[in-house]
């Protein structure tokens, strides 16, 4: 599944953030989305998902899989998406969580829980509540929960901004590895080039009229 921006930018009282964007994602790639603060990066993964409310606004077209995004509601668009925080559901166990994300027509829900659970190393934590986990356990659960979600493309908001330094290593390692085996087209939006180094990712630099620049994160 392909994840295209055509001409895309966000717009605030009518005025672009960013030149428009032509690029496309693909499967298992990430790119990584970067620029001073305000440029409208996290706006964009907003504008993605259907969530930009007025003075903001989201021009051009989005395509996954050649599918147009355009006037598709939220729950239809098929994104996952992952922000600083991992967002958890506080009164419900680890394994609620990531039962709210599988589509009701799987019936071995438990299974897929449990072997979610065993690949990010977190055998034995579906009965715990997230408030008991660690930032690195917390940032795992939301990544599984998303992948759990049968995403066609994945939206990364600094989903690592609140680690400290080894554990991000690690989160990155592990995030790398579940999109490549899923191949999912991936944006991540970070301040932090190290982000684009260990994920191997394309950084696209969001500056104003003519400055945008792309290189591998490599």
């Amino acid at each position: 599944m392909t994840l295209v921006l055509d001409q895309t930018t966000v717009r605030l009282d009518g005025k672009r953030l960013f030149q428009p964007l032509a690029l496309t994602v693909a499967p298992g790639e990430i790119v990584a989305l970067m620029g001073p603060s305000g440029r409208g990066k996290s706006s964009l993964l907003m504008g993605l998902c259907g969530g930009l409310r007025p003075p903001l606004a989201l021009e051009g077209d989005v395509r996954l899989g050649g599918r147009s995004l355009r006037g598709v509601p939220l729950e239809r668009r098929r994104l996952g998406v992952l922000f600083q925080d991992p967002l958890l559901f506080p009164h419900l166990t680890v394994a609620e969580n990531l039962a709210f994300a599988l589509p009701r027509q799987h019936r071995d829900r438990r299974v897929r829980i449990d072997a979610a659970l065993e690949r990010a190393e977190l055998q034995g934590f579906g009965e715990r509540r997230p408030s008991t986990l660690s930032g690195g356990q917390a940032a795992r659960v939301a990544l599984l929960r998303a992948l759990l979600a049968e995403p066609q493309a994945l939206l990364l908001d600094e989903p690592f901004a609140k680690l400290d330094a080894p554990l991000r290593r690690r989160v990155r390692a592990f995030v790398a590895t579940m999109i490549a085996d899923a191949r999912l087209p991936c944006l991540l939006v970070t301040h932090d080039r190290a982000d684009a180094q260990d994920l191997g990712a394309r950084v696209v630099e969001l500056g104003g009229e003519g400055e945008e620049r792309t290189r591998t994160g490599r």
